[in-house]
């Protein structure tokens, strides 16, 4: 494993986007706890992505028009629901001790969503691994799974760390009602934004 591999993962981990401002938001608005789960869930939503494009299909978006718009709108429309519902969220922020299993399963389910409904990641994949994987390499397919498990973990740990930042800071929020609205409407324009970006895209 190459040292540009692991060099490049990085920054298009830390880059900002729809995952991280999902885990920030969580980690602001139900704590550390929640913030791991939401990590954890978009990690799991890239995984549907890594085996289109180890199998290949993530060629059917990149040569299908219909394929690839369908297939974006959908994703466009889920993220401004997020936005919708953060934007109409006037429920307090509390301090959660504890994190049952319904709320962490949808916290979980929304980052998977979040993550599985933008094609431009399959096709991300697509174009990233088979540059990382030499030319006649025997064990293409292993070497791919190899790169995609650390391209995973670190996801993972790097949005962990993003959303136990965002916890930490967030007993200065919870006592500021102000600060929570501006919060909120942040995060529904960002999520906006990218829906609109996404919306735009080009295969």
């Amino acid at each position: 494993m190459s040292l540009e591999f692991l060099i490049t993962s990085f920054i298009v981990v830390i880059s900002p986007g729809t995952g991280v401002l999902y885990t920030l938001a969580t980690g602001l608005s139900r704590g550390s706890r929640a913030s791991v789960v939401a990590a954890f869930g978009c990690t799991l939503g890239i995984v549907p992505h890594i085996a289109a494009a180890i199998l290949g299909l993530a060629a059917l978006l990149h040569t299908s028009a219909l394929a690839f718009e369908m297939f974006k709108y959908v994703g466009c429309a889920y993220l401004l629901y997020m936005a919708w519902a953060t934007w109409r969220d006037r429920s307090p922020v509390k301090v959660e001790k504890q994190l049952d299993g319904r709320s962490a399963a949808q916290i979980a389910v929304r980052g998977i969503l979040i993550n599985i409904l933008n094609p431009k990641l399959s096709i991300f994949f697509l174009a990233f691994l088979p540059l990382f994987v030499n030319a006649g390499e025997p064990h293409a397919v292993s070497v791919m799974l190899d790169l995609s498990a650390v391209f995973m973990l670190m996801t993972f740990v790097v949005f962990v760390g993003y959303g136990l930042f965002a916890a930490s800071i967030r007993d200065h929020v919870v006592t500021r009602p102000h600060v929570v609205t501006w919060m909120r409407r942040t995060f529904a324009g960002a999520f906006v934004l990218l829906g609109a970006k996404l919306a735009f895209a080009d295969r």
